[in-house]
C-alpha cells in the first residue's frame, strides 16, 4: 500500500516539478513586471506549492518504509536521513519560500499583512524541520545534511525578521519576493539533481558538489539582483533628497 502510494506520488511530483523547472526561467530572464513575468511567476509559485506538498507525502512514505521505497540501497538509517528527514525539510522549505515570495509582492503596499498565521507558521516549521535535519545529520555523521540545514535555518530567521520589521526600506519587498521564489527554485533544482542522480548516477547521488550547484548559482543571481535594486533605491533616495 505504502509503496503504491509512494510510486503515485513520485509520478505526480515529477509532473509538477517539471512544470516549475521549466517555467521559472521565464520570469527570471524576461522583463520584470511584464505580463509574462507575472503570469509565469504565478504558475511557478503554485507549482512549487503543489510539488512541495507532494514531496512531504513522499518523505513520509520513506520514513514509514525506507527500504521498500528505495531499492537502490539497504542502508536504512541513511535512507531515512537523506530521503526521509532531509526531503521533509526541503519540501517544507520549498512551500514556505514559494508562499513567502507570493505574499511579499501581494502585500507590497501593506507590509503588516505579511504577519499572518500561515506565513509565520511556515517559517517556524521550516526552522523546526531544518533543525531536525541537522540533528539527524549529526547522528548519522553526515555533513551534507548538516550543511544544507543551515540554509533553512537562516531563511526562516531572516524572513521572520523582515515580517516583523516596522518600516522596511524602499523596494525591500522586491528583494524579499525574489529571495522567496528564487529560493524555491534552488530547492526544487536541488531535489531534481538528487533524484536524477539516484536513478542515473547512483554513485554521485549524495555528492555535496552536485547538491550545492543550484545553491551557488541561485545565491549568485540573488546577490546580483539585490545589488541592482539597492543601487536603484539609493539613486531614488538621492533624487528625493535634492
Amino acid at each position: 500500500m505504502v509503496v503504491h502510494l509512494f510510486e503515485s506520488l513520485i509520478v505526480a511530483h515529477i509532473i509538477t516539478g517539471t512544470v516549475g523547472l521549466l517555467c521559472v526561467w521565464i520570469p527570471i530572464v524576461g522583463r520584470k513586471g511584464s505580463r509574462l513575468h507575472k503570469l509565469w511567476g504565478k504558475v511557478f509559485a503554485y507549482s512549487m506549492l503543489t510539488t512541495g506538498t507532494i514531496a512531504i507525502g513522499i518523505s513520509l512514505c520513506t520514513l514509514h518504509s525506507p527500504l521498500e521505497t528505495h531499492l537502490f540501497s539497504d542502508d536504512e538509517p541513511l535512507i531515512r536521513g537523506i530521503f526521509g528527514w532531509m526531503m521533509l525539510y526541503l519540501a517544507t522549505m520549498t512551500i514556505m519560500l514559494a508562499w513567502y515570495g507570493l505574499l511579499c509582492i501581494r502585500n507590497r503596499q501593506s507590509h503588516e499583512r505579511n504577519r499572518n498565521p500561515v506565513n509565520l507558521t511556515l517559517q517556524f516549521l521550516t526552522f523546526l524541520t531544518a533543525a531536525n535535519c541537522a540533528y539527524q545529520g549529526i547522528l548519522l555523521k553526515n555533513g551534507l545534511m548538516i550543511g544544507i540545514s543551515t540554509i533553512g535555518l537562516a531563511a526562516a530567521v531572516l524572513n521572520t525578521h523582515f515580517i516583523f520589521r516596522q518600516s522596511p526600506p524602499m523596494n525591500e519587498w522586491l528583494i524579499q519576493h525574489s529571495r522567496g521564489l528564487v529560493g524555491a527554485a534552488i530547492s526544487v533544482y536541488t531535489a531534481f539533481l538528487a533524484f536524477g542522480a539516484v536513478n542515473l548516477l547512483p554513485e554521485y547521488a549524495l555528492s555535496p558538489v552536485l547538491w550545492s550547484m543550484p545553491t551557488i548559482l541561485g545565491v549568485t543571481y540573488l546577490l546580483y539582483h539585490q545589488a541592482k535594486i539597492t543601487m536603484q533605491r539609493r539613486r531614488l533616495e538621492a533624487r528625493q533628497g535634492t
